[in-house]
């Protein structure tokens, strides 16, 4: 399992064979201005909400690269209606198996509307599980109790993906607070340092992760971690 950060909440994994992009947000990122899309792979598209900076770029990866789009009924639909055929709805506690393995459409805490202001439907996470291995990626969320339910539903993870950068999603605390409830102590960090509300102290967030006995993981953009 090979995971690819591109900048704020986007981020690319090689699993089974496959290859799955979470939330295309890049082009309209100055800190990703490297990232070249044309260059990036995708079998499936997964989409937490309808935010626009989650989905920007969907269209154009979409098209190019014929993946799965994959997300609530509405954002589904949604893109559907744009001319992206190739596509499956999901929504809240729901499992399919894919050809990399099962994804889960988990709940999150957020809003959602979609770039020209459609209903986006209740925003959610996904819990990737495979033979090379499982994670969890929360989607923009506040911290909340239904993440305990993980655990007792899904196998264990060996990294989860949380949005760290406070204001509009859960910060430094509450994350590691998420890491215990869906009791996985590998955490890479996502959402942060984008736009100033959200920009975080590095090695602040890594030691108050160190100090709880976990490991909190800041990406540089375009980089490769394999686990």
């Amino acid at each position: 399992m090979r995971i690819t950060y591109y900048g704020h909440a986007c981020f690319g994994v090689e699993i089974a064979g496959e290859n799955l992009l979470f939330d295309p947000f890049i082009k309209h990122n100055e800190l990703a201005k490297n990232i070249n899309i044309a260059s990036i792979a995708a079998d499936y598209i997964f989409i937490s909400h309808g935010h626009e900076d989650h989905v920007a770029d969907v269209i154009e990866i979409a098209e190019r690269t014929k993946a799965v789009l994959v997300s609530n009924f509405e954002i589904v639909t949604w893109f559907q209606n744009k001319g992206i055929k190739n596509a499956h709805p999901m929504n809240h506690g729901g499992r399919w198996a894919f050809d990399f393995g099962t994804a889960k459409y988990v709940s999150a805490i957020h809003s959602s509307v979609l770039p020209d202001g459609a209903n986006g439907g209740n925003p959610g996470g996904f819990v990737i599980e495979s033979a090379e291995g499982n994670f969890y990626y929360s989607g923009d969320t506040a911290l909340t109790v239904d993440m305990q339910l993980i655990p007792k539903t899904c196998g264990k993870l060996n990294v989860a993906l949380f949005p760290i950068g406070d204001n509009f999603t859960m910060g430094i605390e509450d994350a590691a607070i998420a890491s215990d409830f869906v009791q996985c102590n590998k955490v890479i960090g996502i959402h942060y340092d984008t736009f100033g509300y959200i920009k975080i102290d590095h090695k602040k967030a890594i030691q108050t992760f160190k100090e709880l006995g976990k490991e909190l993981i800041l990406m540089n953009i375009g980089e490769t971690l394999e686990l």
